[in-house]
């Protein structure tokens, strides 16, 4: 049976947050399960100091967009199929004659993800495009910029389920960047941690 959006509930969805009461599952495991265990580990006594992730931010740079524009379009088509999200191409900022970089020039595109579908491209990017990885060992436990932040990169896009591998002509790597409110890297860890993202020990 077909949904029914009012106009309110459609205002929302083209600001990211899927209509109709959608919660993801792992919004709900963190309401559930893993507030509570970070409440415990490190003894918070306010509910406001529980860590939380605010937003991922995906960004891939496309070097070869100096001279083609296209690639870069179609690395932007592809980061959207991966957000479920319309990606930004970015431009340079300054021209730098040794790149052959003219200022405004298109070099990549980046995508920002809040509330559900962060949820849902963690939700992704843990269980499935991960294990995917060629020779994934583990992420990095260091990676963390001491602000709660962490930062991963991926060498081919095509890692995700929605990349159709036979009609991809190109691969390409990605920069993924999940902010958080924690104070600490030991603190955005054990958040990470508890949402199942494989580091290595």
């Amino acid at each position: 049976m077909a949904d029914t959006e009012t106009p309110k509930a459609g205002k929302a969805a083209t600001k990211g947050a899927p209509a109709g009461g959608y919660v993801p599952r792992l919004k709900a495991q963190f309401e559930k399960d893993i507030r509570a265990k970070l409440t415990k580990d490190f003894g918070y006594t306010n509910p406001m100091q529980v860590p939380v992730i605010t937003k991922v931010v995906l960004n891939m740079g496309i070097g070869e967009g100096v001279n083609d524009r296209k690639k870069v379009e179609n690395a932007a088509n592809d980061l959207t199929l991966i957000a479920g999200q319309k990606a930004v191409i970015t431009k340079s900022r300054k021209s730098i004659a040794t790149f052959k970089l003219r200022d405004g020039q298109s070099i990549g595109a980046k995508v920002t993800l809040r509330k559900a579908r962060m949820y849902d491209f963690i939700d992704r990017l843990v269980n499935i495009a991960l294990p995917r990885v060629r020779d994934f060992r583990g992420l990095n436990p260091k990676s963390f910029d001491g602000m709660g932040n962490y930062s991963l990169g991926l060498k081919e896009h095509i890692v995700f389920p929605e990349i159709d591998y036979d009609k991809t002509q190109e691969s390409w790597g990605m920069d993924i960047t999940i902010c958080t409110t924690a104070r600490t890297d030991e603190e955005a860890r054990a958040l990470l941690a508890a949402f199942n993202f494989p580091f290595r020990q």
